[in-house]
């Protein structure tokens, strides 16, 4: 992977949401949903993003994708920032980005037929100018989508009440696939799916990806999911990130305490190994994203904490092979 160009560069990513206080309050309150972020992907790679219900891996692709306009930091599309663009240019940068949403009847409109979802992105670019098609083209390009994605090109005429929620995701990714892009940002595509269609998206997914040459941010919480579809595998605490490794790397040897009591969460089939098996138990609840602090975040859940935890926020180190991990018990603090 190290050989293949950069596609996506995140330096620094920040998405904190203000606070409304009270009518006698003047301090300023903030989310710090996303309080500096570090990663990168390689054309053709795919890097799952993990982590607890609320800790800003959705954000995170939002924030990507420009749907949030960051506090700060800079996303770099192949060498261009995103951050700094004008409106213009970001329009035809999104055409090389697309993403793929959580709930699969939310995000499609229900006045629209699948055919028209399909097609909206094109007819967007037709009249930007951003686009060179004729209204045919556009047409069997719907119809083929339809069918890449297994759906047959007869139903492009039905609303999206009428298909199943399987179905409806597979609407979604054709309409991402329209504009032809490199990279889709995933947010947890098949978490509101049942298990039996779950292992066919996902397979749709990798299918597309070796098809189209497709680059996936995929981001998840179930670590089955990640494991099986991902190159790398970011792990996600509080709006940060604390351990990016090789798949295999990260499930075979976790480092940060905090990615190591995941996986000791996540059941394993085989009940040899799973009674075998110590399960970390974490004390104490997540804190609130309302503040910031100065040392570790994961300092108060910690049964490996030091001193300098709390003192010093570690910073994402390389450990050894490309695996980096944010904690003391690896890197010694610096100033």
């Amino acid at each position: 992977m190290s050989e293949k160009e950069l596609l996506l560069d995140v330096r620094g990513l920040k998405m904190h949401f203000p606070i409304k206080g009270s009518l006698f309050s003047r301090k300023k309150e903030f989310i710090y949903a996303v309080d500096g972020v570090d990663f990168n992907i390689r054309k053709g790679e795919t890097l799952g993003l993990v982590g607890e219900s609320g800790c800003g891996k959705s954000t995170t692709a939002r924030a990507v994708a420009q749907l949030y306009k960051p506090t700060a930091g800079q996303v770099f599309l192949k060498g261009k920032d995103l951050t700094t663009m004008p409106a213009h240019e970001l329009l035809a940068a999104r055409k090389n980005m697309q993403m793929v949403f959580q709930d699969p009847y939310a995000s499609l409109n229900p006045r629209m037929t699948s055919g028209e979802i399909i097609a909206e992105p094109m007819k967007i670019f037709q009249q930007r100018g951003l686009l060179e098609m004729s209204n045919e083209e556009r047409d069997d390009r719907v119809e083929n989508l339809m069918e890449r994605v297994g759906l047959s090109r007869f139903f492009k005429n039905r609303y999206p009440h009428e298909f199943s929620g399987g179905q409806r995701q597979r609407i979604g990714i054709a309409r991402a696939l329209a504009l032809k892009p490199e990279l889709m940002l995933c947010d947890e595509p098949v978490s509101a799916l049942d298990v039996s269609i779950q292992s066919q998206i996902l397979n749709l997914f990798k299918d597309l990806q070796q098809e189209f040459g497709l680059t996936y941010l995929f981001i998840a919480h179930d670590l089955a999911v990640i494991q099986y579809i991902s190159d790398r595998v970011a792990v996600m605490y509080l709006g940060l990130i604390v351990e990016i490794s090789g798949s295999k790397d990260l499930y075979k040897k976790p480092l940060h305490p905090y990615t190591q009591a995941l996986l000791s969460a996540a059941p394993i089939p085989d009940p040899k190994i799973e009674a075998k098996r110590q399960r970390i138990i974490l004390t104490g609840d997540v804190p609130s994203p309302d503040k910031q602090r100065p040392g570790c975040y994961f300092y108060d859940r910690c049964w490996k904490r030091m001193d300098v935890c709390k003192q010093c926020r570690p910073k994402l180190q390389e450990v050894e092979g490309g695996h980096q991990v944010a904690c003391f018990l690896y890197h010694k603090p610096t100033n």
